[in-house]
């Protein structure tokens, strides 16, 4: 009889520990990718499942026997008998100490996870004072369709690989400048709507921290009128060519003193063979149609 692991037959698969506790994968898989078919929980802020990982923000870090450094979790790729820690002290320290220093100069206030990262490793951000070093601006609005406040920028990359050689080969924008002095920039700085971009808003789709936001989400948080719980998300097929992409809208139950129901925004799933999660101009921000 042949086995089989979590996706392949039994010549690809590779037995690696995971926390002392044997793990059958696929060659190739990542160390993340392992945890979580363990049932690892493993924090992670730059990692995005349609970008190519840069491993930069180091939170998923993990200890691997043998190696002299913790490693990335999200990029390094598991070998046969590799003996993983994802808990120990050395690990905990670590994330915690990453936890601390982007807390104390990035707002994560919108990310979803990172309170609860901040109990689990018992991460104190406030620790380094009111003095801490941030890298806090104001909030760029210069178009109609999304903003950009990097106040939220973990510098990532996810952005800079959307917009270029991975997804959209626009190249609109990229690094600028060293330390904490570094940001996502324009060709020359140009504002956004003098620049190559598209807006196609995928850059908006793999931002982990909000730091790119759709300017209707923006204008309704800062109404106070955003309210995810009174919203649902329904897939449907663009309508504006023969592509066929999926579009994911956004619908939410009344906004402000309007009863009715209102595409707040559109996103397109990560599984979709079409898109990937990537969409054009039209697919992402041509929904004010609907509403008369």
């Amino acid at each position: 009889m042949t086995t089989r692991g979590p996706s392949g037959p039994a010549g690809d698969a590779i037995e690696v520990r995971i926390d002392g506790v044997a793990q059958v994968v696929p060659r190739g898989t990542t160390i993340l990718d392992a945890c979580a078919a363990a049932g690892v929980s493993t924090p992670t802020l730059c990692y995005g499942d349609t970008i190519r990982a840069r491993n930069v923000c180091r939170v998923c870090v993990v200890e691997v026997a043998g190696s002299r450094t913790l490693v990335p979790a999200c990029s390094r790729e598991v070998e046969a008998g590799m003996e993983v820690e994802t808990d120990n002290a050395r690990v905990r320290h670590a994330r915690r100490l990453v936890l601390e220093l982007l807390g104390s100069s990035v707002d994560l206030s919108l990310h979803d996870a990172v309170e609860e990262w901040n109990a689990r490793y018992g991460a104190d951000p406030g620790r380094f004072g009111e003095a801490a070093e941030t890298v806090a601006q104001p909030t760029k609005v210069d178009n109609d369709l999304y903003v950009r406040d990097y106040s939220k920028c973990i510098l990532c990359y996810q952005c800079v690989d959307a917009c270029g050689e991975q997804v959209q080969h626009t190249f609109a924008i990229a690094i600028a400048g060293r330390g904490f002095g570094s940001t996502i920039s324009t060709e020359h700085d140009v504002p956004l709507p003098e620049s190559a971009c598209v807006y196609c808003g995928n850059c908006i789709e793999v931002c982990p921290t909000d730091a790119l936001m759709f300017r209707s989400e923006h204008d309704l948080r800062g109404a106070g009128t955003w309210d995810e719980s009174r919203q649902t998300r329904t897939d449907t097929i663009c309508a504006y060519c023969g592509v066929g992409c999926t579009l994911t809208l956004h619908v939410q139950h009344g906004v402000g003193d309007d009863p009715d129901d209102r595409i707040v925004k559109v996103s397109s799933p990560h599984d979709s063979g079409v898109t990937a999660g990537n969409l054009c101009i039209k697919g992402r921000f041509g929904f004010d149609h609907v509403r008369p």
